[in-house]
């Protein structure tokens, strides 16, 4: 018998197929295990194509709806008008208090900073003993001047008297009014010169020429005062004002007599209304000024920062709701509906803004703002409408109501 020669099985080649959704599965089949491995291979292929199309399914039914978001109409209504601003408190009018005399030594300072004088209150006492010496001198010689006018006028009046009889001649009658008309200057020369060093005198006392808060003080006792120095300074009626920095686009609203609410984070807030508004604008910041005169005084001080929300009436604006505002690269802006129910990111400018409510420019009147599910869209993306809905309009003030219940 020949010999019979045996050729070795060749191993199965792999066979690859290239499935939906996955990479391609290469798979080797071995002769002992070839049923086997057809069935798991088809179980596989099978599961993946299901797979891959539920897929292609959702994707085609999030394309076509979207995500479900609302959407509002802007609402028309009129809103206060705020105009804010910042300065510095400064005193309402500061009194300059300064000596009228000179060369005389403060003996007594009676007031410092800090302290609320009355008009008329003495502030210092100055050494007036010179000058009471000298108005008791005068007083002397106004009592002279006073007896030889007295004597001038019996002798004109003699003088008069003789002449009308023919005993005295018109020159002599000429003498007796020539020393009458001198003895009552001297008079006049001698009270006037009396009533200076009264002046002068009453002068050593320095008092409040007002009422008003006591600032500064550059005096001490023993000071040789001269005459013009600066000794205080005086804030009016301790009266106090905002010079509030109001930009030049927005000084035309700020009136004479509106209101304000002046605060510091350091003191707290007070009331205060427009006193006046300054007709220049500063050329370089382009700011104008509006003093707000302060109605109490508070913890505020000349000096001190504060700001200020001046109440410029109101205005008309559309409003939306606070939660379709959104913030994308630091710009304030909303999410309008357009056509095909796709949304596009809408710049705008935020006029005021509450917790409910804000008012906004650079909106149409007539676009739909998109409202709950603002905060997850993109520009562009395609959205599905839940209602469409117009803004709430804010609820009716309590007098209004009443009225239209009646």
């Amino acid at each position: 018998m020949g010999a019979v020669s045996v050729r070795p099985r060749a191993p199965a080649a792999p066979f690859r197929r290239r499935i939906r959704g996955i990479s391609t599965v290469a798979i080797r089949i071995r002769p002992s295990r070839t049923l086997a491995s057809l069935a798991l291979t088809a179980a596989l292929v099978g599961l993946t194509a299901c797979g891959g199309h539920g897929e292609e399914k959702a994707s085609e039914a999030g394309e076509a709806g979207g995500q479900t978001v609302s959407v509002v109409t802007p609402t028309l209504q009129d809103l206060p008008r705020v105009i804010n601003a910042s300065g510095s408190i400064s005193a309402w009018e500061e009194v300059p208090v300064g000596a009228e005399t000179g060369g005389l030594t403060a003996v007594s300072v009676l007031v410092d900073e800090g302290s609320y004088v009355r008009q008329g209150q003495p502030m210092v006492q100055m050494n007036d003993a010179l000058l009471r010496a000298q108005v008791r001198q005068q007083q002397a010689a106004v009592q002279t001047a006073e007896a030889n006018a007295a004597r001038d006028d019996a002798a004109l009046a003699r003088a008069q008297e003789l002449k009308e009889r023919g005993f005295l001649s018109q020159a002599s009658l000429d003498t007796a009014l020539a020393n009458q008309r001198a003895s009552q200057a001297n008079l006049a020369a001698a009270r006037a010169a009396l009533a200076e060093t009264q002046t002068r005198l009453s002068q050593a006392t320095l008092r409040a020429p007002v009422s008003g808060l006591v600032i500064s003080r550059s005096v001490t006792r023993g000071q040789i005062v001269a005459a013009g120095t600066e000794l205080f300074r005086i804030v009016r009626d301790g009266r106090l004002e905002l010079d509030a920095r109001v930009p030049e686009t927005e000084l035309n609203l700020v009136r004479a007599g509106q209101s304000a609410t002046v605060s510091s984070d350091e003191v707290g807030e007070t009331t205060g209304r427009v006193r006046i508004v300054t007709p220049e604008v500063d050329a370089e910041t382009r700011l104008g000024v509006a003093r707000i005169a302060l109605s109490g005084a508070g913890g505020f001080r000349p000096g001190m920062f504060a700001r200020a929300r001046i109440e410029a009436g109101s205005r008309p604006a559309l409003t939306v709701p606070t939660a379709a505002v959104l913030y994308r690269e630091n710009r304030a802006g909303v999410f309008v509906l357009g056509a095909g129910d796709r949304v596009r990111f809408q710049p705008v400018t935020v006029l005021s803004r509450t917790d409910q409510r804000s008012a906004l420019d650079g909106v149409p009147a007539d676009a739909r703002v998109v409202v709950e599910g603002a905060g997850f869209l993109a520009d562009g993306d395609r959205v599905r409408v839940a209602a469409t809905r117009p803004a709430a309009a804010p609820a009716p003030a309590p007098a209004a109501a009443a009225a239209a219940k009646k």
